[in-house]
């Protein structure tokens, strides 16, 4: 059973308290617990659990001032019973099956939990291991990744460390989560080492498998100004596909040819890791060919299974993956489920909104808004493809603030009604 210690935090039992709720969740990320906490609201704490193993629950987004420096680890962490909101029934477990048409999960030791109505939140997975020679190699030095919690602090080293030689930034040729991360560290690198005068003794090189530096092309045209500014080497279709650690050398895959190989030596090396969905969406009834669930692109209700609704990074939604996403999908799926809930048809409708703060600079952050067509969809009255203190500050400060107190809670649905006051001007 769930019990709640000190400060009202939650002690929870490692497995389910009971093998039926109205509404069940699966993940405790961010889309997750702000569901959890909106279900909350609709059906009580009692009738609502969450699925999730992990005792600490992090604000991912932090993690690229993490490796650049400008932020403490510890800052992106608090355990998972204090964002868990109260009452609801913390599972902490590991789902090892979905079966749909039977309204049940089975958890590991065999526990089978039975819902009313489904929350697929469970994220993305991480694959390191599909890039030859690692995860190993990160026990070298001058390696690092933004993308984990073992590695993110090995980049801020690396950072330091870095005597004279070649940069390596990668993007691979998977889906990724907060496309825009592989390049920001790139960028506070190169601002670091301005800064600790090693800049010109680093070839910084940004070897990414897309053909484009990033795809909305107003904000591309303003980092390749950027990237020409400062020098930086941008190697188009150019995949990741072994590290030799111990000689400090990368492989990488010219996906124009495919087999065709280049070796780079490095004197540092940032890995953004290939990505798919988690493997028990993998050949689920839930899942696509691939394997991210299956939802309506504007409902987020399930395109088979009425009762069943996706967010964030493990659905098929074709939009960028980040937590300003995973807030404005929120808000709509609300909507949707209280409709199905009284056996309406939903009728609010995402747009595929997902905003990524392109930070540049230690104090310099573009802030990138678009939509499911690639469009600019922007939030403030200026021009947003231009490099802003102000909105260094909302990365930085602001939006960890509204994470926690805001978005987690089930109160922050994205910015739609701050850009419905602007364009009816409030400015």
């Amino acid at each position: 059973m769930q019990k709640t210690g000190w400060l009202g935090l939650h002690t929870a039992a490692r497995c389910a308290a009971k093998d039926y709720y109205e509404v069940l969740v699966l993940g405790g990320g961010a889309g997750g617990i702000t569901m959890s906490a909106r279900m909350k609201r609709k059906v009580g704490a009692e009738n609502v659990a969450v699925v999730e193993p992990s005792k600490t629950h992090y604000y991912q987004p932090l993690w690229t001032l993490v490796g650049g420096g400008a932020k403490q680890l510890a800052a992106s962490a608090r355990p998972t019973g204090s964002v868990m909101p109260r009452g609801v029934e913390w599972i902490q477990s590991r789902v090892t099956a979905l079966d749909p048409d039977k309204n049940c999960v089975w958890l590991e030791n065999d526990t089978k939990v039975s819902y009313k109505y489904l929350i697929i939140a469970l994220g993305i997975s991480l694959h390191y291991e599909k890039i030859k020679g690692l995860p190993e190699g990160f026990h070298h030095p001058k390696i690092g990744s933004n993308y984990s919690v073992h590695t993110v602090e090995k980049t801020w080293k690396a950072l330091q460390d870095f005597k004279e030689g070649n940069a390596i930034f990668t993007f691979p040729n998977t889906p990724v989560k907060c496309a825009g991360a592989p390049q920001k560290i790139m960028y506070l690198s190169e601002a670091y080492w301005r800064k600790t005068g090693k800049r010109s003794k680093a070839n910084i090189m940004f070897n990414t498998s897309l053909g484009v530096i990033f795809g909305v092309k107003k904000y591309a045209d303003a980092l390749l100004e950027i990237i020409k500014e400062r020098n930086i080497a941008v190697n188009y279709k150019c995949n990741l596909v072994e590290v030799r650690a111990d000689k400090q050398e990368a492989v990488f895959e010219n996906l124009d040819k495919p087999g065709v190989t280049e070796v780079h030596q490095y004197e540092m090396l940032h890995v953004t890791p290939p990505m798919g969905p988690p493997d028990v969406l993998i050949n689920s009834p839930v899942s696509d060919a691939i394997g991210w669930v299956d939802v309506d692109k504007e409902t987020l209700q399930h395109k088979r299974y009425p009762n069943v609704f996706g967010i964030g990074d493990c659905t098929n939604l074709p939009t960028s993956r980040t937590a300003a996403a995973v807030a404005a999908q929120s808000g709509v799926l609300d909507k949707t489920i209280s409709l199905v809930m009284k056996n309406q048809l939903p009728t609010k409708k995402y747009d595929g909104y997902t905003s990524c703060p392109l930070v540049t600079a230690y104090n310099k952050v573009i802030l990138a808004e678009f939509d499911y067509s690639a469009q600019p969809l922007e939030t403030f009255p200026i021009d947003q493809s231009k490099e802003r203190i102000t909105m260094y500050h909302m990365k930085a400060d602001m939006m960890p603030f509204l994470y926690w107190n805001a978005l987690l809670k089930g109160y922050w649905g994205g910015p739609a009604p701050i850009r419905k006051l602007m364009h009816l001007g409030f400015k």
